[in-house]
């Protein structure tokens, strides 16, 4: 992902920001904003090379989980599809590919919070190997409504 994929990257976002079950944000921030806040090697983009032109059909960032060293291989990661793209493994595509590029990195720790009404998000986190570690009840109000959050976590089998 670079600067060349800013406003596919801001829309697909906030299309997914409309359906109310992807964040408890309410529209996106501008690009300086988000491309300050995650790891410049680990956010990715997945392209149509069939297309006549480059299509940008979803992507996947992280963000540190905290600035003490000894959360160091600990990240924070979003994923988001655009519509027309769900159902064609573009979210487990883009899940394996920060996978990869975290472990490479030594990051041993991926983590998501999941609003429990996401079950496609959940379904594919479980199958890129997270796990649930709980429920966080009524974390935060979202739309005038207390909202919970599903937490997931996958360690690396070869970071540490």
């Amino acid at each position: 992902m670079t600067d060349v994929h800013r406003d596919v990257v801001l829309d697909i976002y906030r299309l997914g920001i409309a359906t109310g079950n992807a964040t408890f944000e309410t529209e996106p921030p501008g690009w300086d904003s988000f491309t300050a806040t995650r790891l410049p090697d680990h956010r990715w983009v997945a392209v149509d090379a069939d297309a006549a032109h480059l299509t940008v059909l979803g992507w996947t960032a992280c963000t540190p989980v905290s600035d003490r060293c000894v959360y160091a291989g600990v990240v924070e990661h979003s994923v988001y599809v655009h519509p027309d793209a769900r159902g064609r493994a573009v979210g487990r595509l883009l899940l394996r590919q920060l996978i990869a590029s975290t472990e490479q990195a030594g990051i041993w720790t991926i983590q998501a919070g999941v609003f429990p009404e996401n079950t496609a998000s959940l379904v594919l986190h479980h199958s890129c190997g997270f796990r649930t570690i709980g429920t966080r009840e009524r974390v935060g109000c979202h739309h005038g409504r207390w909202r919970d959050v599903v937490l997931l976590e996958r360690r690396s089998p070869i970071a540490d």
